[in-house]
This record gives structure tokens, C-alpha cells and sequence, in this order.
């Protein structure tokens, strides 16, 4: 019964994917940016979906297990950072998108202002090839997790069926069908969710019962700081986390939905869909990631990032157990599928801004970066949460601080743009590979140091001043 439900509602995932295709123009710019007739509700509810799907089900719920109450600091800090974000740079990105004709997010980086920086788009693409990659390659690992528990498959079959999936949604309507589909899984969610929380507080003997098993977990465990921080310590570790959250405006993958918005005007109706949701789905997340470490106690031998589809299997009847895996794993493709289009755009728009190539160039393309992440899902060593933030990060040190400065009416020469771009990301190298890590998420500092290089190039060398004629 379980793996029969599982498999009729991924059938039912990958057909409302697939019939994206009626709506389909067949063209490069529908393929890439739905013809810029996405609804809000759709924007948001799949902006949610695609920047958190694998993230939250796997990693989020994993490091709550394996870290506590202290885990709802990256909650707060995430989405307070993007929250800033959104009101800077959601309309401005919109605005921009329409006014230049732009169907790809390098396409957005290096011509904000009607300039064409050629380098500049090309080397962008370049590192939104390498980072989504493997972004693209920890959604596939995190799906086939799902289904090493629900099947006791080899993770190589759940990855390989993964890209299948991807292949379909993709070929059939490009961003439409991720959208689609994520919308789908997101009202699955919305309802699976509570639910399997209530059934997790009922199997521990309601909520008095289930606090004290969480105080007695471990030293800390429920404590609302990491054990032996101090204030200060405390304050970079949400500070770290708000950068974070300020960091989606720099992925290709999430800010592409905005671009694919009917109006610009619609930008507010977003937000409050949008907020409405992720405050919810990120809040549901670790109340799961806690009722998971008193479901499943033998946490030095269980793999934390399997706590979801355990529980599922563990508590719920086989037919609801089996839709939560079929959302989860549906997610985790739709967020690959976001991913492999923004790399199969910069395949065919940017690597060659002179001679842009067509609609089936832009599918081949598709077809190669699927190959590619699966090579990484199969091969790659590093847990789902730490891919993930190091891709995030990368993403968002390259080109978060140069978009804000685009919004606020500057624009660097070509040279000028690349240094800042490659400073944060060597930033985030460095901060990632030593000791700074341990004190702040290292996107913090990799964006103050872009900043910093910004700051004396306008100091120094100076910079254009733009007029905003919108």
C-alpha cells in the first residue's frame, strides 16, 4: 500500500509538471521566464517551495535534530535577512527584467542599466554553471534519500529516478512546470505537515510529555543559544544568518520567479503570500526536526537527514505516508528543475551574449547539466545542508552585493563589476576553509569585504551615477 500510494501521487507530481506543456510557447523566453505571466500566489508559493525544498526536508530538519531549540535562530535571522531583501530588490529586479528584455539572471547582472558587459555575463554564467551544479546535485541526493528509506533502494536508483523526473518536468514547460509543480507540493505541505506533528505529539503523550522528553534529550538541547555561547558569540551567529536570508536575492534560481511575474505592481501581494507561507513551513520544520530526535533515539547511528520520510513511515497510515514522500521528493525534483533551467539559460544566453542560442539548443543544454548533476549525486561525499549553504553562499558572495549596488542608482565599469563579484567569492572560500566559520556563517563576511572593495573603488577610482527614469 505504501509504495503504491508513493508512486501514484509522484505520477500525479510529474503529470501536473508535465502538462505545463499546454501552456507552453515553445519559445526560449517561455521556456526560461514563463513569458512573464506567472500570478503572485504561484510566484510565492514556488519561491518558497524551489529556495527551500531540499534544504528544509533534509537539512533543516536534520541539523534541528542533531542541534536543538538553537536551530530557530537561523529561522529568525533567515527570514528578517530576506525580508530586506525583498524590499530593495523583488520590484527593482521585475522593473529591470521588463525594461532590458531579459530572459536570464547573468543576463540581469551584467545589463541592470543597458550596458553590455560581455566578460562580465560570461564569467557570471560560469560560476552559476559550477554552483548550481552542484546545488542541482544535492536536490537529486536529497530526493533519493526519501526513497532509501521508503524502498530500501541504493541511492544511486532514487538519484537516477530523480533525474528522470527532472528531464520530464523541464522538457515539458521549462520554468511553467517547476512552478506548477511546486505549487502542488506546497498545498501538500501545508496540510501534511501539522498533521504529522499532531501524530508525533500523540505517540509521545501530548504536549506536557513531549516537553519534558525534549529537556531531557541532552545538556542544551533545548537551550535557546548553542551550549557555551556567549552574547557575543550569539549575536554573529544570528547576524551570520541574516546575511543568509539577505543572500536569496542573489540566487539565480529563486529571483527568476520575480522575473517571471505578470507586473511589477503585484510585488506586495507577493510578499504577504510569501511570508505568510515560509514563516510557517520554516516554523513547522524545527517543531518536526524536535519530535524527530524523541521518535528516533538512536541519533549517533541514524542519519539525521532522514528524519522526515522516517517519521512518515514510522507514524502515519501507509496512503498519507506515502503522499509525504511523494511531496518531499516531488520538491526536491521541482527545486532541481529551477535549477538545471537557470544553468541550461546560461548554456544558451550568456556564455555567448553575441550569438545567443535557440529553443532546442536551450533543451540540449538542459539534457547535459541534468548528466551533470546526477554525476554529482552520485559521486559527491558532502551531506545535503553543507552542499547546499556552500553553493548558497558562493551564489550570494558573487552577486547579491553587486545587484544592491545596481538598485541604488550605481554602476561600476566592467573591471570594476568582476572585482567586486570575485572578492566575495574568494572571501567566502577563505571564510569557509578556516577558523571564521566557527564563529559566523561565512557569508557575513564575504559580503562586508565586497562591500569594502565597492567602497574603495568609489573612493579611489570613483563610480557612474545612474538616474532612474522609472
Amino acid at each position: 500500500m505504501l509504495i503504491a500510494s508513493f508512486l501514484f501521487f509522484l505520477l500525479v507530481f510529474v503529470v501536473i509538471g508535465a502538462l505545463s506543456v499546454l501552456a507552453s510557447k515553445h519559445t526560449t523566453a517561455d521556456y526560461l521566464t514563463a513569458g512573464q505571466s506567472i500570478r503572485p500566489w504561484l510566484v510565492a508559493l514556488s519561491a518558497v517551495a524551489t529556495n527551500n525544498s531540499g534544504y528544509m526536508f533534509t537539512g533543516m530538519i536534520g541539523f534541528t535534530y542533531v542541534n536543538g531549540l538553537s536551530s530557530i535562530w537561523l529561522m529568525i535571522g533567515w527570514i528578517f535577512g530576506d525580508y530586506l531583501g525583498s524590499l530593495t530588490l523583488w520590484r527593482s529586479i521585475r522593473d529591470t527584467t521588463g525594461k532590458q528584455d531579459l530572459h536570464s539572471f547573468s543576463g540581469l547582472i551584467s545589463r541592470w542599466w543597458g550596458q553590455r558587459y560581455h566578460r562580465l555575463r560570461a564569467l557570471s554564467g560560469l560560476l552559476i554553471l559550477i554552483f548550481l551544479g552542484t546545488y542541482a546535485g544535492a536536490q537529486l541526493n536529497a530526493g533519493s534519500k526519501a526513497l532509501h528509506v521508503l524502498l530500501d533502494w541504493d541511492l544511486s536508483t532514487g538519484a537516477i529516478l530523480g533525474a528522470v523526473v527532472v528531464l520530464i518536468y523541464s522538457f515539458a514547460g521549462g520554468i511553467r512546470a517547476s512552478i506548477w509543480t511546486d505549487a502542488a507540493q506546497s498545498m501538500v505541505m501545508v496540510v501534511a505537515m501539522p498533521l504529522l506533528m499532531w501524530m508525533a505529539m500523540e505517540h509521545m503523550g501530548g504536549w506536557n510529555s513531549m516537553m519534558e522528553s525534549l529537556h531531557d534529550v541532552e545538556g542544551g538541547y533545548m537551550n535557546w543559544f548553542p551550549p557555551g555561547s556567549t552574547w557575543y558569540s550569539a549575536a554573529l551567529f544570528v547576524l551570520g544568518w541574516v546575511f543568509a536570508g539577505f543572500g536569496v536575492v542573489g540566487q539565480p534560481h529563486v529571483m527568476v520567479r520575480y522575473m517571471s511575474l505578470t507586473d511589477s505592481k503585484l510585488i506586495n501581494q507577493v510578499r504577504a503570500y510569501y511570508y505568510s507561507w515560509f514563516t510557517f513551513f520554516y516554523g513547522a520544520t524545527i517543531v518536526v526536526g524536535l519530535l524527530a530526535r524523541l521518535i528516533i533515539t538512536d541519533a549517533d547511528q541514524f542519519d539525521s537527514e532522514l528524519a522526515l520520510p522516517t517519521m512518515a513511515v514510522e507514524l502515519m497510515p501507509e496512503l498519507l505516508a506515502g503522499l509525504v514522500l511523494a511531496g518531499l521528493f516531488a520538491a526536491t525534483m521541482s527545486t532541481a528543475d529551477s535549477l538545471v533551467i537557470s544553468c541550461s539559460a546560461t548554456l544558451s544566453r550568456d556564455l555567448r551574449p553575441n550569438n545567443p542560442l535557440g529553443f532546442l539548443f536551450t533543451k540540449f543544454a538542459t539534457l547535459t547539466v541534468v548528466v551533470v548533476a546526477l554525476f554529482i549525486a552520485l559521486y559527491g561525499e558532502d551531506s545535503v545542508f553543507e552542499l547546499v549553504i556552500l553553493a548558497w553562499g558562493l551564489l550570494a558572495s558573487a552577486f547579491a552585493p553587486l545587484l544592491l549596488i545596481y538598485r541604488f542608482n550605481r554602476l561600476p565599469t566592467e573591471g570594476q563589476c568582476i572585482t567586486i563579484m570575485l572578492s566575495g567569492v574568494a572571501a567566502y572560500l577563505i571564510s569557509h576553509y578556516t577558523v571564521i566559520q566557527e564563529y559566523v556563517y561565512e557569508l557575513m563576511p564575504s559580503m562586508l569585504i565586497a562591500f569594502a572593495v565597492y567602497g574603495l573603488i568609489a573612493a579611489f577610482g570613483g563610480v557612474r551615477v545612474m538616474r532612474d527614469e522609472s
